[in-house]
C-alpha cells in the first residue's frame, strides 16, 4: 500500500491502538494535521494552549491508565517548548512518544526557519531519541519507538520528523501480530529468590520501601499479596503512593523527607529493607549512611543501572516485577509480625503545624474533598506545599490515581495533567489541588479545560505565596523572604469564569461543604480558590543533609 509519510504515522499509531493525541499545529507538521483531518472517526486530537502543557497532557494519559502517551508538535519553539514536560516523564519513567516537525531535508544545517536539533537537545532526557532521514525507515522506527518507550524501564521517546518526509510517498505494510518486536526477558535466578526469602524469614523488623515501578509494573495486586502474606509495613515513596490501599493496616504512608515520623522511625530501626521499584532518591534516604544502618537491603527492580547507585545494596533481583513477587510468594509461608507494627505504632505523634485555631487550614481543605469525592477519583496535583500535603493525607486506594511530577518537581505539570488522566479516564472524576504560585504558570489551559468541557475540579491552595520556597526561607535563610509572596492581582474566580467555568472562592470549612454539594453533583468543570494561611508549613520535614530520623515535627 502505497502511503505518504503523515499517513504511516497514523496508520502506526493505529497499530499501537492509541487513539488519543495531544498536541499543537504548526508549520512542519501541516501535512500531519492534513492526514488527521480524514481520521478524526478514529482519533480524538486535544489541542492544548501550550506545546508544554501537550507533553504533560500525554504524561498525565500515560501514568493514569499504563499505556504510552503521544504528542505532536511543530519544528523550533513547538519543538523546545516540549523540554521540560519530556524531562517530566523522563526523570519518573513515563512512557510516551513525541513526534516533532523538522524542517525538509534539503534545509538541515542552515539556520532554517524553525530549525532546532531537537534530537540533540532531547538526547539526555529521553529513553531514545532520533531522526527520521528516510521515509522507507519512518514505519520501523515508530513501531520501535513504541516498543522502546513501554519496555523494561519506560520513558520517554522523541521522534523528529522532516516536513518533507511527511509528503513523500512509500509502501506501508502492516504489521502482522507475530511480526511485532519481542522484548527480551529476564531469567531470574532461583538462587537469589530463595536467598530472598531466607533473608525475610530470618528478619523482625522488616519495612518494605515501595516505589512507582510497581504502579509502572501492574504489579500492585501481587506486591499486596505479598506484603499481607510476610506481614510486612509498608513505606511508599511519593510515586508508589497507591500501590496498597492508605487505610490498610500495613500502610505506613510517605517515608522521606516530608515521611510521617512513625515511617521514618520504623525504617531507621529496621533490620530489613525490601526496596521494590524504588530508587533511594535524596529526597527519601536524605543522609545515606544513616538510612536504615543496621539494615539488609534487597532490591528488586527492573533497571540493573539502578542497582547499587545510591545505596549499597545485599541483594538485587533484577527484572520482572510480578515474576519475582510470584516467585517469592510460592516460597514463603504466612508471617505475623504484630509485635514490630505495634512498635511502630507506638511511633506516632499528633503534629503541631502551629496552626492557629478555627483558622481553615489545608487540613479542612483535603479532608472535605476526601470525603466528598469518590474513592477512585484520581488526584493530580502541581509541586510545592499542596502536593506534600495531598501525598500526606489523601486515602489513596488505587494505584494509578495519584499523578504528580517526582523527580523533576514540575511547577505547571498540573493541569496538563489534569487534563491528559481524564481524556484517559472519561468516567471518572478528576480533581487537581493546585498552589497559587503552579497554577499561575499554566492557567492559560483553562481554555482546554473549557473547550473540551472536561469536568476537572480544579481547587488551588491560595496562600499567597510560593508556600515551600516560602517555608524553606523562614526555616533556613533566616526569614529573609525574597521574591516568595503573590498579591491579589489575579481574581481566579474571575479568571475561571472568563474561560466559562464555574468558579468559588471559599475561606471556611463551611463554604466549602457547601460548594462540594453542588461540586458533585454536577459534572462540568469546577474551580475552588480556597484561601489559606501564607504561614501554614508542611510537617514533618527532614532538613537538607540530616538523617530521616532528625524531624522537624512543627
Amino acid at each position: 500500500m502505497l502511503l505518504n509519510g503523515a499517513q504511516i504515522v497514523l496508520k502506526c499509531l493505529k497499530e499501537q491502538e492509541s487513539n488519543i493525541i495531544f498536541g499543537y499545529p504548526g508549520g512542519a507538521v501541516i501535512p500531519l494535521y492534513d492526514a488527521l483531518y480524514d481520521e478524526l472517526d478514529y482519533f480524538t486530537h486535544i489541542r492544548t494552549a501550550h506545546e508544554q502543557a501537550a507533553v504533560h497532557a500525554a504524561d498525565g494519559y500515560a501514568r493514569s491508565t499504563g499505556k504510552v502517551g503521544v504528542c505532536f508538535v511543530t519544528s523550533g519553539p513547538g519543538a523546545t517548548n516540549t523540554i521540560t514536560g519530556i524531562a517530566t516523564a523522563y526523570m519518573d519513567s513515563i512512557p510516551m512518544v513525541v513526534i516533532t516537525g523538522q524542517v525538509a531535508r534539503s534545509l538541515l544545517g542552515r539556520d532554517s526557519f524553525q530549525e532546532i536539533d531537537i534530537m540533540g537537545i532531547t538526547l539526555s532526557i529521553t529513553k531514545h531519541s532520533c531522526i527520521v532521514k528516510d521515509e522507507k525507515e519512518l514505519t520501523g522506527i515508530i513501531r520501535k519507538a513504541f516498543e522502546i518507550a513501554k519496555s523494561g524501564r519506560p520513558g520517554p521517546v522523541l521522534i523528529d520528523i522532516p516536513k518533507d518526509i511527511f509528503l513523500s510517498e512509500t509502501e506501508y505494510k502492516m504489521v502482522e501480530k507475530e511480526d511485532k518486536i519481542q522484548t527480551p526477558t529476564i531469567n531470574i535466578e532461583m538462587k537469589k529468590i530463595q536467598e530472598a526469602v531466607l533473608m525475610i524469614k530470618s528478619s523482625k523488623k522488616p519495612i518494605i520501601y515501595a516505589g512507582g515501578g510497581i504502579k509502572t509494573a501492574n504489579a500492585s495486586k501481587k506486591f499486596c499479596e505479598f506484603a499481607k502474606l510476610c506481614d510486612i509495613p509498608v513505606a511508599n515513596t511519593l510515586m508508589g503512593l497507591g500501590t496498597i490501599p492508605r487505610d490498610h493496616k500495613l500502610s505506613l504512608g510517605m517515608v522521606g523527607m516530608h515521611g510521617f515520623r512513625e515511617t521514618n522511625l520504623a525504617v531507621t530501626r529496621s533490620d530489613l529493607i525490601i526496596a521494590i521499584g524504588a530508587r533511594f532518591s535524596d529526597r527519601v534516604i536524605g543522609k545515606a549512611d544513616e538510612f536504615a544502618p543496621a539494615a539488609k537491603i534487597i532490591q528488586i527492580d527492573i533497571d540493573e543501572t539502578e542497582i547499587d547507585k545510591n545505596k549499597s545494596i545485599d541483594l538485587s533481583l533484577v527484572g520482572d516485577m510480578n515474576t519475582i513477587l510470584e516467585g517469592l510468594i510460592s516460597n514463603m509461608d504466612q508471617k505475623d509480625r504484630k509485635a514490630w507494627r505495634e512498635e511502630i505504632e507506638n511511633l506516632k505523634v499528633t503534629n503541631n503545624t502551629n496552626i492557629k485555631q478555627n483558622s481553615f487550614t489545608h487540613v479542612d481543605v483535603l479532608k472535605c474533598l476526601n470525603r466528598a469525592l469518590e474513592e477512585d477519583t484520581i488526584v493530580a496535583t502541581d509541586v510545592g506545599q499542596h502536593q506534600m500535603w495531598t501525598a500526606q493525607m489523601w486515602k489513596f486506594k488505587y494505584p494509578r490515581t495519584f499523578i504528580t511530577s517526582g523527580g523533576l518537581g514540575t511547577m505547571g505539570f498540573g493541569l496538563g495533567a489534569a487534563i491528559g488522566s481524564q481524556m484517559g479516564n472519561l468516567e471518572k472524576r478528576v480533581l487537581l489541588v493546585t498552589g497559587d504560585g503552579s497554577f499561575r504558570m499554566s492557567c492559560n489551559e483553562l481554555q482546554t479545560i473549557s473547550k473540551y468541557k472536561l469536568p476537572i475540579i480544579t481547587v488551588i491552595m491560595n496562600n499567597h505565596t510560593l508556600g515551600m520556597v516560602r517555608q524553606w526561607q523562614r526555616m533556613f535563610s533566616n526569614e529573609r523572604y525574597s521574591e516568595t509572596d503573590i498579591g491579589d492581582e489575579v481574581n481566579y474566580v474571575k479568571l475561571a469564569q472568563a474561560y466559562g467555568i464555574e468558579a468559588y472562592r471559599v475561606t471556611s470549612r463551611d463554604q466549602l461543604k457547601n460548594v462540594l454539594e453542588i461540586v458533585t453533583k454536577e459534572k462540568r468543570p469546577m474551580l475552588i480558590d480556597c484561601v489559606i494561611d501564607k504561614e501554614e508549613g508542611v510537617y514533618p520535614i527532614v532538613p537538607p543533609g540530616k538523617s530521616i530520623k532528625e524531624l522537624v515535627l512543627e
